[in-house]
């Protein structure tokens, strides 16, 4: 259909389709600055309607957008949709989608691996990874749904890698020390009393509410997970299906989280317990760390802690990780080197169990060589 020009001296166009369901729609787009604007966003309309591949990488990306975006956690979509427009739409956003060939994809890696990161240098192989993995699923999905024949981001291979980062975490005697210098801010003090002694994430302890504490059974549920987002407050479900979990707490912190409930003049039960941001919590822990003489840590090192303190009084993964809210096999992966060699005791074990059936090697092979000196005797004798 033809283009039109408004009263402004803009540009718009008019487009008449079937949608999903087969009803006929009308579509009017405005605001183009040129004729050839509104014809080149009418054509990619269409292409977009038809499913068609010809369309261009950024086009193809409002459809992703439209299929996936309500599937996933809106923070999740926030972190794919800033890879996308800053990494990946500059590049290779005007090209068609069949176009793309692995040759532009190893060029386009090329020109991601020169990218200043925030400290002004390369960025890390593991974001590298990260946004190659990013392009990868935009490929699969068109393959997928709209028929793409082929991926070219995994003909060309990957680009960076995942980098296994030191894990630090506090022994208990640390973080004693440190939680004796919190004291003396009290609502500080209770959030890492629960981030160390049960484990959880950040996001987790942002959105619990004094609901989610039973005092007479002792335990604590978690069933939800707090972000700020675009400056409002989001409470999503657990990162993971296993988040979803009630946890027993000991006496000590039963009786602690009491006396913080105390603290609040009014508060109901569905209310957040720990109206705090993670850069207040991270300020906090870094004046603390300080104070005390412990070396500095992150928030989620905390987590990383309680698991260090559940393993040494030896504790199993599976057991661990339904506390924590993984998998035993993830628990296993990520803190193996944690965990006491066992292969001393298992060799012990087994040489244990082996028994003196057939004797020590030197006293089998000693009689196997007797045996054949009387078997050649009999033999020569028989002769």
């Amino acid at each position: 259909m033809p283009a039109y020009k408004d009263r402004n001296g803009n540009w718009y166009v008019m487009i008449r389709y079937k949608d999903w369901t087969g009803a006929s729609r009308q579509k009017c787009q405005r605001g183009f600055e040129t004729k050839r604007d509104a014809l080149d966003w009418e054509a990619q309309f269409k292409l977009q309607k038809r499913a068609d591949v010809e369309m261009t990488l950024e086009s193809f990306y409002e459809l992703y957008t439209e299929d996936l975006k309500s599937r996933v956690k809106e923070s999740t979509w926030e972190t794919k949709d800033s890879i996308v427009q800053s990494k990946i739409l500059p590049y290779l956003g005007k090209r068609k989608l069949s176009e793309i060939t692995a040759k532009d994809i190893v060029d386009w890696q090329n020109t991601v691996m020169l990218l200043p990161g925030r400290d002004g240098h390369a960025i890390s192989p593991t974001y590298q990874k990260t946004i190659h993995n990013q392009l990868s699923a935009i490929f699969n999905h068109a393959i997928r749904y709209y028929r793409l024949p082929v991926n070219p981001a995994r003909i060309a291979g990957g680009m960076g890698k995942e980098e296994s980062r030191e894990m630090k975490f506090w022994t208990k005697e640390e973080y004693q020390k440190f939680a004796h210098v919190m004291m003396d801010r009290p609502l500080y003090y209770y959030a890492f009393e629960v981030l160390y002694w049960c484990g959880i994430r950040e996001g987790e302890l942002f959105a619990l509410t004094p609901a989610d504490f039973d005092f007479e059974k002792k335990t604590l549920r978690i069933n939800k997970s707090y972000q700020r987002i675009r400056g409002k407050d989001v409470i999503t479900d657990p990162k993971t299906t296993a988040g979803n979990r009630t946890i027993r707490i000991p006496d000590f912190l039963c009786e602690e989280m009491k006396d913080c409930l105390k603290q609040f003049y009014d508060i109901g039960p569905n209310d957040r317990l720990f109206p705090l941001s993670k850069s207040r919590m991270c300020r906090a822990m870094e004046s603390g760390s300080k104070k005390a003489g412990v070396q500095r840590i992150r928030i989620h090192d905390l987590r990383h802690s309680h698991v260090s303190l559940l393993i040494n009084q030896g504790f199993s993964a599976f057991e661990i990780g339904k506390r924590v809210g993984h998998s035993g096999d993830k628990i296993t992966y990520r803190y193996a080197h944690l965990f006491p060699n066992k292969q001393d005791a298992m060799a012990d074990f087994l040489e244990s169990q082996r028994g003196n059936y057939g004797g020590t090697g030197a006293e089998r092979s000693g009689s196997s060589k007797s045996e054949n000196r009387s078997a050649n005797q009999s033999d020569s004798e028989e002769e």
